[in-house]
């Protein structure tokens, strides 16, 4: 089964008309310790104004997510990805929203809405994105990235991250790495 994902200011590929939704194909890939490349590091600004870079936080699984408020799968994963961020911090899982096209107060709201603990960087001009090239695909948000303890890719999720599916790959990468 086709699971939806939303591509901001997108109307090219499979799409619902006049909606600007890309087909997710809900597609999980991992890739094995010894397939893994560089480490790839992510940085950017949040709304609240902090810097961050994924590199300050090397010896943790550090889960990954593109987003945008108006996006439907993206709404329906927040819970998940808020529940795990808070259940899996003593597991050294960190989160990092990635929002590819809102303005502060659009992400803002959502954060709220939803009560998200982690950060999100504000990604409009496509920085953050494009240190993931080659592994996501541009136009499919949500996706979900993880990298393991030493900040190279271990799986990814293209659209909406099922609880269940983003639990198990999470626990995977956790258990290859050992506890913090």
């Amino acid at each position: 089964m086709a699971l939806a994902g939303c591509a901001p200011s997108e109307t090219t590929g499979a799409s619902v008309p006049n909606q600007g939704y890309v087909s997710g194909d809900g597609s999980v890939q991992t890739w094995d310790v010894d397939e893994r490349g560089e480490p790839v590091a992510v940085t950017g600004t949040t709304y609240q104004g902090e810097q961050v870079d994924t590199a300050d936080w090397l010896g943790q699984i550090v889960v990954l997510n593109t987003w945008y408020a108006a996006c439907p799968p993206c709404r329906s994963e927040a819970p998940t990805l808020a529940a795990l961020a808070r259940d899996r911090a003593d597991d050294g899982v960190r989160l990092l929203g990635i929002n590819v096209e809102d303005a502060a107060g659009a992400a803002l709201a959502f954060e709220r809405t939803f009560d998200i603990p982690y950060p999100s960087i504000d990604d409009s001009g496509g920085t953050a994105v494009s240190a993931l090239s080659g592994t996501i695909p541009l136009q499919a948000v949500p996706t979900t990235v993880i990298l393991d303890r030493q900040g190279r890719v271990a799986a990814r999720i293209v659209g909406l991250a099922e609880e269940s599916t983003l639990g198990a790959v999470v626990d995977d990468v956790v258990a290859e790495s050992g506890a913090p």
